[in-house]
């Protein structure tokens, strides 16, 4: 029988749930097609001032209370008086930084008094020396609209590929609700009062497994003209379930070690969330990815190339009896299909490359996401990213990961202990399967 903890490690991955699909309905489409808010335009080379690229990103989520299978987050309470410390690792280095911030969830104007930058040292603790006070239209603080992002000034810090930093945010006001991202392999922590260029971290005593308002980290230089960054956009396979806490062993992880190792000018921007579907919102697991899709791919800055890994989550759903689902009807893979036809339109308007990722096996989940229909779904739907043309370029998951014996299945040794998510070996498979020529 299984333990305790054992069940609770289930819970907490059938709440991740597969991560698998791609797109985005009509609506997506009349949506790229506005402008982009002037930050965000690819700008050629030529341009003066900086070239920024998403070294780091995030996508944000409404405020939700804490559970068991998640943990307890912030998002809630919001924060009055403290100060925030959170860990990212960026993919690529560069001379400067900026940071974004979003208040998409807000229903009032959110005031940050203060933000730093700094080289993380572990844990809350940051190296002597390193942090860097962060300003907005030269002001210490700054004021977000709700519903807006707005991005830091340049900051002088050079980074190196793959290092991990630390973003300090002080609200010394009520913030209300938080706009954050629900469910990381990162630590972010808590302090009372002002605590930004704090080296140690004795202040900050409390911490969960969530980012609050911090939505990208963006490098500019050293030059080069073919810079730029690729965003990964999905559910629970891009966001990280099945990896160990700090552990830093995600695809995306892997994928942008692939990339560094390889001296590639690419930059990695995550932007999964565990749960989220292609056709559907719902109350946990994020809007749907057609509303999504433009604030966490197209309005990026830099963005060169969009992998996208969705369906998997809109197949499952009616099996599931997952409240924080919502909505769960059947679908089909037609409608699954057209949806990622859509997705790739607004990527290609934009210059903007697009690679499908198939649908992982499913079969061996431990929870209920598997059905003869649902498995007939999802095969259709992979034959179709394999086949079609439609996509730029495939990054084939579901056979980097399939046991040969069964494909319906994946390999044991590949998936974390839930039966569907890939652990570590899993992730480093799938991220060998992309062929880096296509990014």
């Amino acid at each position: 029988m299984q333990s305790a903890k054992s069940r609770r490690s289930m819970r907490t991955v059938r709440r991740g749930m597969l991560a698998v699909t791609a797109a985005v309905l009509t609506a997506l489409v009349v949506s790229a097609a506005a402008p982009a808010p002037e930050d965000a335009r690819q700008k050629p080379r030529a341009a003066e001032g900086p070239v920024w690229t998403g070294a780091w990103g995030t996508a944000v989520q409404r405020p939700v209370e804490g559970n068991e299978d998640w943990g307890p987050n912030w998002s809630r309470q919001g924060f009055s008086d403290q100060s925030v410390r959170q860990v990212i690792r960026v993919a690529t280095g560069g001379a400067t930084l900026r940071i974004r911030l979003s208040n998409a969830y807000g229903t009032a104007p959110l005031r940050i008094a203060a933000a730093t930058v700094a080289r993380s040292a572990e844990d809350a603790q940051v190296w002597p020396g390193t942090a860097r006070k962060l300003t907005f239209g030269g002001a210490r603080g700054t004021s977000i609209a709700p519903g807006r992002d707005l991005v830091s000034d340049a900051a002088t810090l050079r980074t190196s590929p793959l290092e991990k930093l630390t973003v300090t945010l002080y609200f010394a006001d009520r913030t209300g609700p938080a706009t954050f991202h629900r469910f990381t392999t990162a630590t972010s922590y808590r302090a009372p009062g002002r605590h930004l260029t704090d080296a140690g971290g004795d202040a900050f005593t409390t911490s969960t497994n969530a980012w609050y308002f911090l939505s990208g980290v963006e490098v500019s230089g050293p030059a080069s003209p073919r810079r730029g960054t690729v965003v990964t956009f999905g559910d629970s396979l891009m966001d990280g379930t099945g990896a160990a806490p700090g552990t830093d062993t995600r695809f995306t992880d892997k994928l942008a070690e692939r990339i560094a190792a390889d001296r590639r000018p690419l930059d990695v921007v995550n932007a999964g969330i565990s749960g989220n579907r292609i056709l559907d919102d719902s109350p946990c697991y994020g809007d749907r990815a057609s509303d999504r899709f433009r604030r966490d791919v197209i309005d990026r800055p830099g963005v060169r190339t969009v992998i996208v890994h969705l369906g998997g989550n809109d197949i499952a759903a009616p099996e599931m009896g997952d409240p924080c689902m919502g909505s769960a009807p059947r679908v089909s893979a037609h409608r699954i299909i057209n949806a990622h036809k859509e997705l790739i339109r607004a990527a290609h308007a934009r210059g903007i490359k697009a690679v499908g990722a198939t649908i992982l096996p499913m079969k061996g989940a431990l929870f209920p996401v598997y059905s003869e229909r649902g498995e007939r779904t999802r095969t259709a739907v992979n034959h179709w990213i394999r086949t079609s043309g439609a996509y730029d370029g495939v990054l084939d998951v579901d056979r980097a990961i399939a046991n040969p014996a069964d494909p319906a299945l994946p390999r044991p040794g590949y998936v974390f202990p839930d039966g569907v998510h890939p652990n570590e070996a899993g992730s480093h498979a799938i991220a060998s399967a992309m062929d880096l020529d296509a990014l």
